[in-house]
């Protein structure tokens, strides 16, 4: 047998799985044997690396949604905090005379 012959001892196991193998490809599939199975798998990876890459972009553009969101925030409350010292108000109009904080009628939600 060619195996025996050209090959070193510790390959032969290998060698007679992959003959076993082809062997069952070309019952399978008698045209292309193994090489039709290897060219589906190369098919479904290129298949995955494509939808890979559009899971990417579409990641990219949601951080830089996420960025834009939060620089927008930032934005406005940076605004809001120039427009809180910009209307004096005084401490001292949220407390009676004895101390005690004063019971507002209404309190705005903290998100509108």
């Amino acid at each position: 047998m060619i195996v025996e012959r050209e090959l070193p001892e510790f390959q032969r196991a290998d060698a007679v799985s992959s003959i076993i193998y082809e062997a069952n490809a070309r019952i399978r599939d008698p045209v292309y044997g193994s090489t039709g199975a290897i060219y589906q798998l190369q098919k479904q990876v290129s298949e995955l690396q494509a939808e890979l890459a559009k899971t990417q972009v579409e990641l990219f553009n949601m951080q830089r949604q996420q960025a834009n969101l939060l620089s927008s925030v930032c934005l406005e409350m940076s605004q809001h905090q120039e427009n809180m010292l910009q209307t004096p108000y005084e401490i001292s109009n949220y407390f009676n005379d004895d101390g005690y904080l004063c019971n507002t009628t209404s309190w705005e939600p903290l998100w509108t």
